[in-house]
């Protein structure tokens, strides 16, 4: 669930906000026809990247690895569009060209980040147990979660976007947010090109002192692609705070008290739904720092244990593993592979849970003991201490063993044939 809040938010931040300025700002300016023809841009960029999604989702052959740099040059054609045609606002012949450029942009911001957002449904990790089972929902409630929260801030930011005057204002913070995302876009485009650049005179192979200041900035983007994020969310924080303060106190004219109210209900009604924005933004805030921290944290697996070595076999006393707590185990092989297992005595039973340290699903991203459950260190799915040993899902692949004088007894052949899950 975690992990879908902050991946969500990540891929969606942007383009939600940038397309909900847009929005206000085409509305504002040419009303009806503005609101109609942004919102047919929308429709586009969701049909567009269902159909995407679809592809992607049932052959990833077909679908050039090159793909996004073609994406990233009409962003940034439609950033400059709109922009140069935001100069000539005040021309009739300006409307249908500003409505276009502006739709295209929020068509191309959604066609880039939404099918990725689509796929993750089709890809959360079920254990096996289909899309009835606990895993897969709490996986979806996450997700659907992330983007209710997306939906209601950009309703929110829309009503404050509507409402703040000057339109400049609003078209302002539009722009130099969209100049933001064509920078970033900018030092993307020219990664799949590398190679193919000749005519620009750079070498064939790629390295950042060679390319000058657009290799700086490939590598810049690349390691700093949050910061762009953080620079259009601080946009959108200034764009609420502006609204809030702009309805501190009334300051139209009024004819009598009941006006006056009226105003004053007013006003309590954009300082509510900016205070809301802003909540939503330092939820998400929350989302891409804390959330994702405790998420992608690295767990450290315990130190190995103790056991003896008798022959062709390995003695683990029963003694040692009889606190129905996680411990793991590590041999070398002829070969030079360390093969880890984990052995856990199950609830209420004489019987323990034994297997390797890795998994079908997961490969050798091994367990952790948290709370006294058994835990994936990759997936973080809980396991169910009754099935270890068990063949299937995210269970840790099965290894023979055999009790013998107070000891569990594995054989080393055993261990050796698990050499190819820990190469």
């Amino acid at each position: 669930m975690l992990k879908y809040l902050w991946t969500v938010t990540q891929d969606l931040l942007v383009a939600v906000t940038l397309v909900t300025w847009m929005h206000a700002v085409l509305a504002r300016r040419h009303d009806r026809f503005g609101r109609r023809l942004h919102g047919a841009g929308i429709v586009v960029g969701v049909i567009a990247s269902a159909v995407l999604a679809a592809v992607k989702g049932n052959s990833n052959k077909i679908i050039s690895s090159h793909w996004n740099h073609y994406i990233y040059a009409f962003i940034m054609g439609f950033t400059l569009a709109f922009i140069l045609f935001s100069l000539f606002s005040g021309r009739k012949w300006s409307r249908i060209p500003l409505g276009l450029s502006g739709a295209g942009l929020s068509a191309t911001l959604i066609f880039y980040q939404l099918p990725g957002v689509m796929l993750y449904p089709f890809n959360f990790n079920t254990m096996g147990e289909g899309y009835l089972s606990s895993y897969y929902m709490v996986r979806m409630a996450g997700w659907l979660l992330a983007l209710l929260l997306l939906l209601a801030y950009s309703r929110m930011l829309y009503a404050c976007a509507l409402h703040i005057r000057p339109l400049g204002t609003v078209n302002g913070l539009l722009t130099a947010g969209a100049l933001v995302n064509a920078a970033y876009c900018f030092g993307r485009f020219f990664v799949p090109w590398v190679n193919h650049a000749k005519w620009l005179g750079w070498p064939v192979r790629y390295t950042e002192e060679r390319f000058g200041w657009i290799g700086e900035w490939m590598m810049f983007t690349a390691y700093h692609s949050m910061l762009f994020i953080w620079i259009i969310a601080a946009l959108a924080a200034a764009c609420l705070a502006i609204c809030f303060a702009q309805n501190v106190r009334v300051t139209e004219p009024w004819d009598n008290p009941a006006q006056r109210r009226k105003l004053r209900a007013r006003n309590r009604h954009f300082r509510r739904t900016a205070c809301g924005a802003l909540a939503a933004l330092v939820l998400f805030t929350g989302f891409l720092t804390l959330v994702k921290a405790y998420d992608t944290r690295v767990i450290e697996l315990s130190a190995p244990e103790t056991f003896t070595e008798d022959g062709d076999r390995i003695l683990v006393p029963m003694e040692a593993v009889n606190d129905f707590h996680l411990h793991r185990f590590e041999w070398q092989t002829p070969g030079g592979v360390n093969v880890r297992w984990i052995v856990v005595r199950k609830p209420n039973s004489a019987s323990y849970g034994v297997g390797l340290d890795a998994c079908e699903v997961c490969g050798n991203a091994g367990y952790y003991e948290r709370n006294g459950l058994v835990v994936c260190r990759r997936c973080d799915v809980v396991m169910n201490t009754n099935t270890i040993g068990f063949k299937g899902g995210c269970n840790p692949i099965p290894l023979k063993y055999e009790v013998e004088g107070g000891s569990l007894v594995f054989a080393m052949a055993d261990l050796i044939a698990g050499e190819r899950e820990f190469k």
